[in-house]
């Protein structure tokens, strides 16, 4: 963990991507989150702008040979006496104006974008917006087999030396690539098949497929357009229910937080099975399962509304209230706070993605509702 990261998470300025690797160091052990709580109680100011290398290099020529070799320990010391210089010159150099009181603008809440992380076999993790454009990210396997790049389009594709010999040795090397809150991004996996990753969600998938199937783990919500291979079935597992396909475009939605996992067919077939249940799809049906329900729920849907998301839309089919809240969510980093009766709330229509939290609120106020943005929370009231 870097020193820069733990001062941008006391002073809330973390990208997306920053946070969730702030939130996997923090969750590692308590020795981490009693480190954080250390220096957090030490320093309750702004200082991301303090160049702390160039402060330690200052202060390094007098201090004692006895110090502490800890490498967070030299930064703490630097922004310690960068925050105490910065403070000493605000004080004597700040001029005796009239202090003019003006009203705050209320921020605005921007709209998510192509965010991601993905972590190797090796378990190095790498930001892919800090990535520029047709990079070779890394290689994979003992021989190097699988060359890994970002296109200019901004997709994740696994290429597979074509010289080299499919190995089962690396059958069990995986990657895993998550998007944070307000991230979207697209991977084309090694065997051709296209996947678009919702925002918070993850899939884990081999680096290649050299066994008898191709098998994928997802939480969350992503697209498939599945290469065909009529050899060599494509799992997708998420939870309790498996998807097996040959070669065909469907949407996988199972959140954590959402009580049913449902699977939408846009075109080929899929077999859904949960548990001991077992259902074939067919264009236009999605299939629900619940642990409150023993068997797998089958209805037509408005394809359209499901996948809207991969279009850069929000398209409502009679949704309701907390399911539409929980998107946006999703999309802006936002809480939502209820207060009132808003359980007969329903949504149809839709706007676009792009737009700030405000236009969107906008729109959905048309429902007969009501919105109050406050810092990050939505308050909600009929």
């Amino acid at each position: 963990m870097e020193f820069k990261l733990i001062i941008k998470k006391i002073n809330d300025t973390l990208s997306p991507e920053e946070e969730s690797i702030f939130d996997t160091w923090y969750n590692e052990s308590a020795s981490n989150r009693k480190y954080f709580e250390q220096v957090q109680n030490n320093f309750e100011t702004t200082i991301e702008d303090v160049d702390l290398d160039a402060a330690w290099n200052v202060i390094n020529k007098k201090i004692t040979p006895q110090r502490n070799k800890k490498p967070y320990y030299k930064y703490a010391i630097a922004a310690s006496i960068a925050l105490l210089l910065g403070t000493g010159i605000f004080y004597f150099s700040k001029p005796k104006a009239e202090i003019i009181q003006v009203a705050e603008k209320p921020q605005e809440i921007a709209p998510g974008g192509n965010r991601g992380i993905l972590t190797l076999s090796n378990g190095k993790q790498i930001v892919l917006s800090d990535i520029s454009a047709k990079d070779t990210i890394a290689k994979e396997g003992e021989k190097e087999e699988v060359t890994i790049k970002v296109s200019a389009n901004g997709v994740i594709t696994y290429i597979i030396n074509p010289n080299a010999n499919a190995s089962k040795e690396n059958s069990n090397a995986f990657n895993t690539l998550s998007t944070p809150t307000g991230g979207q991004y697209n991977i084309v996996l090694a065997d051709g098949t296209k996947v678009y990753l919702n925002a918070v969600s993850s899939i884990k998938y081999p680096t290649q497929f050299n066994g008898d199937q191709r098998i994928v783990e997802l939480d969350g919500e992503a697209y498939f357009e599945v290469a065909k291979n009529k050899n060599k079935p494509f799992i997708v597992k998420s939870g309790e229910q498996d998807i097996e396909v040959l070669g065909t475009h469907f949407n996988v939605h199972a959140y954590d937080n959402e009580s049913v996992v449902k699977t939408t067919l846009l075109e080929g077939s899929v077999v859904v099975t949960y548990k001991n249940q077992k259902a074939i799809l067919k264009p236009g049906q999605q299939s629900n399962v619940s642990e409150k329900n023993a068997r797998i729920a089958i209805r037509d849907v408005d394809t359209e509304a499901t996948i809207a998301w991969k279009n850069g839309r929000f398209k409502f089919d009679n949704a309701d209230l907390k399911t539409v809240m929980r998107q946006l969510e999703r999309w802006y980093g936002v809480k939502a706070e209820y207060r009132g009766d808003v359980s007969d709330v329903r949504f149809n229509g839709g706007t676009f993605m792009n737009k700030n939290l405000s236009e969107v609120l906008k729109v959905l106020e048309l429902s007969n509702i009501k919105f109050k943005v406050e810092g990050k929370t939505i308050i909600v009231y009929p």
